[in-house]
């Protein structure tokens, strides 16, 4: 039998959810659900100073409105011990030694090695101290910092997206796991937890690629064997520029104040990159059912925050009344226009604050758009306007008997109304807006 698939989504809680870690929460996600398996939320929080509870609140209720649904948390902060316990194992198995170097002389040694045509690789000096070295580098500096001692060796592995991966340990610093103040750094956590947790699957950016490498070799020192990996490309903005913040957030929360519906962001997200197109998805189960990780390519993503607007508009199309009648009662909508107001609207709006101008010019009166070329024929077919209150009938039968009365046509007698009706060039049929008309300004 084989091992259930579980995956997790493992973000730090220093600041909200952004399009970024969407995309690796959504695939972990997909991965676990398609297969039955389990989903873990991991939280990130080993570094005391950063993390933040308005983060982790903040992460868990983007998720829940995303309907992205955990099967249980846990909490880095909580297991330090385990990562203790794992260095002390690799220290006996002289796989771990302290280091003391300060940032300036590790600077130093990289442009040295650059400038000899070397890689910027840790020299390992650390590894010639004799006890009473490090006994007085410790009474000078304070603790070292804990590195893992790398086998320099190709580190190899099939990746879900890239394919057959294959890394030079000796072209790779000995990564630091341990900082001199004691934090237990994401390599290390990460190692421990994917193991303990028996992760089957972990999907996360390419940038994570060289630390992959030597998160493999860490497990296998501790005993274990390693998930399967895959590494999606990186986002970046819609003409390829790196997704920066001069674009304007794009936090979650951010998106959904801007009317963004869960769906929208979910059917983009689930495709783009892949060589599926994007498809208008209104339920999670089509989700699922639809996602396979290896369809997906390297290269890196554009993503356009502009193209969630119309995605939004066009689930909006698919809901009913029913659901959406406490936004419509809010605007002050009556009871018996509520289904004839959607009806009208569902078609023409991108997002539900969409809605709020159309009924302020049904109630109100649109400012009335005429030509020049168009005043005296607006005029007579005003004063042929029948008295309100409008019905489906209205529309058909003033155009028909203005077209009688001045030998207008086609474009030239309907589009001159539509603008002195509703101020707007297009919308939804006319006979359908009438009845909703409270007043017309350009009757006046």
């Amino acid at each position: 039998m084989s091992n259930p698939t579980i995956t997790r989504f493992a973000p730090s809680p220093t600041g909200f959810i952004h399009v970024g870690n969407l995309r690796t929460a959504l695939m972990n996600y997909l991965i676990a659900r398609k297969a039955g398996g389990t989903f873990i939320l991991r939280i990130d929080d080993t570094d005391p100073e950063r993390s933040k509870e308005e983060y982790v609140d903040g992460i868990k209720e983007d998720l829940t409105w995303l309907g992205l649904h955990w099967d249980r948390v846990e909490r880095q902060s909580e297991r330090l011990d385990q990562y203790h316990a794992a260095a002390e194992t690799l220290r006996e198995k002289g796989r771990f030694y302290e280091a003391f170097e300060t940032p300036t002389e590790l600077d130093l040694k990289r442009k040295k090695q650059l400038n000899m045509g070397k890689p910027p690789v840790y020299d390992r000096a650390a590894l010639n101290l004799s006890d009473a070295d490090k006994a007085k580098l410790r009474e000078e500096r304070g603790n070292g910092v804990w590195r893992f001692k790398l086998d320099q060796q190709r580190i190899e592995w099939a990746d879900g997206i890239l394919g057959d991966i294959s890394i030079d340990a000796a072209s790779v610093s000995d990564p630091v796991l341990i900082r001199g103040d004691g934090q237990i750094l994401y390599t290390l956590a990460s190692v421990v937890d994917d193991t303990e947790m028996g992760v089957t699957h972990v999907v996360r950016g390419s940038d994570h690629v060289t630390n992959t490498a030597t998160q493999i070799q860490i497990m296998q020192a501790l005993g274990h064997s390693h998930p399967s990996f895959a590494h999606h490309s990186l986002l970046t903005g819609p003409q390829g520029e790196a997704l920066s913040k001069r674009l304007g957030t794009l936090a979650l929360r951010d998106l959904r104040a801007q009317g963004i519906q869960p769906f929208a962001l979910l059917s983009l997200m689930a495709r783009l990159g892949s060589s599926d197109p994007v498809e208008m998805r209104t339920d999670m189960e089509s989700l699922i059912e639809g996602f396979d990780i290896n369809r997906f390519g390297s290269a890196p993503t554009k993503f356009d925050v502009r193209d969630l607007f119309p995605l939004t508009g066009r689930y909006l199309q698919t809901l009913s009344l029913e659901q959406v009648q406490d936004q419509i009662t809010d605007l002050g909508v009556p009871a018996d226009k509520a289904a004839q107001f959607w009806a009208v609207t569902r078609e023409n709006i991108e997002t539900m604050k969409d809605l709020a101008p159309w009924w302020t010019m049904f109630r109100e009166g649109a400012d009335p758009v005429i030509e020049d070329d168009d005043k005296e024929f607006v005029a007579q077919a005003m004063d042929m306007l029948p008295d309100m209150p409008f019905d489906e009938t209205t529309w058909g039968s003033w155009t028909a008997a203005v077209k009688d009365a001045t030998g207008r046509k086609g474009r030239g007698l309907f589009r001159p109304l539509r603008l002195a009706l509703t101020g707007q060039e297009h919308g939804p049929e006319m006979a359908a807006v009438m009845p909703l008309l409270q007043v017309v300004k350009a009757k006046g």
